[in-house]
């Protein structure tokens, strides 16, 4: 499932990427002086914008950590997955439950080639990478099926990846097709921009990444929440990404500018 084409070729480092530009935020090494410039263009324009970037990793391992350990799911499909951080996905999952299986799916060569370091699971779990569109559900479904069933409970990540897909182009017909496939007891973890608490931020940082080739779409709140239909939100609800269970002392003042949430499948 990992693919053997190598990706190097095409990667294009004349443009930014907003995945090495997400990397640069949180401190990484995978990126290029053309993502590096655009990322302080945004920071120019929203210095809070790496904070944004490491609140919606943080809400990343909650959720899956809360879903691991409170829920007793045992598989997860992470899809839009990005450029590998530590801990990821599989890594938080795997610490609370071994025998965790994890599917990743991308989509984008730079994922591709690091994807070796999604694979670094526990000897009693599976980790998989799944080269795929996340517009193509079915192929999703289809051959993460070689891994997970689909019968069981699969904890559904779509994070930082449905602001890049607007209500018009299928969001809904996204999520609704993912959501669909999955067993009553299955969870949907859910982040994505807004523009409900830093609106004139937003909108300039939008428009700095429309320069660059990259069009983003920020959801209200009420956008947001609808993306739930038919699932039972998990407390807190859809909240800022910071103020969904935060542990310890809160990384800065303030929510960032992305709802994140978890909703529960509770009929088939």
């Amino acid at each position: 499932m990992t693919g053997s084409e190598p990706a190097v070729h095409e990667i294009d480092t004349t443009r930014p990427h907003p995945a090495r530009v997400y990397d640069w935020f949180l401190g990484g090494k995978d990126n290029y002086p053309v993502d590096e410039q655009l990322g302080r263009q945004i920071m120019s324009i929203d210095a809070g914008a790496p904070r944004a970037a490491l609140a919606n990793r943080a809400f990343m391992r909650r959720a899956t950590r809360a879903l691991a350990r409170e829920t007793g799911i045992r598989q997860f499909l992470d899809i839009g997955t990005g450029i590998p951080t530590e801990p990821n996905l599989h890594q938080v999952a795997q610490s609370v439950a071994p025998d965790a299986r994890v599917v990743y799916v991308d989509n984008d060569p730079i994922v591709l080639a690091h994807a070796g370091a999604l694979l670094r699971g526990t000897p009693a779990g599976v980790t998989e990478y799944l080269q795929a569109d996340a517009r193509e559900p079915g192929t999703i479904l289809e051959q993460a099926a070689r891994v997970l069933d689909f019968d069981r409970p699969v904890a559904l990540s779509l994070i930082a990846l449905l602001h890049f897909v607007a209500d018009e182009d299928g969001a809904h017909d996204l999520v609704d097709t993912l959501v669909g496939a999955l067993a009553p007891g299955s969870c949907l973890v859910l982040s994505a921009m807004t523009a409900d608490f830093e609106p004139e931020n937003v909108r300039r940082g939008i428009a700095a990444y429309a320069a660059g080739g990259v069009t983003l779409v920020a959801r209200s709140h009420a956008e947001f929440s609808a993306l739930f239909k038919g699932l039972e939100l998990l407390e807190p609800g859809a909240v800022s990404v910071t103020d969904w269970r935060p542990e310890g002392t809160p990384d800065g003042e303030g929510p960032v500018s992305l709802y994140g949430a978890v909703g529960r499948k509770t009929a088939g």
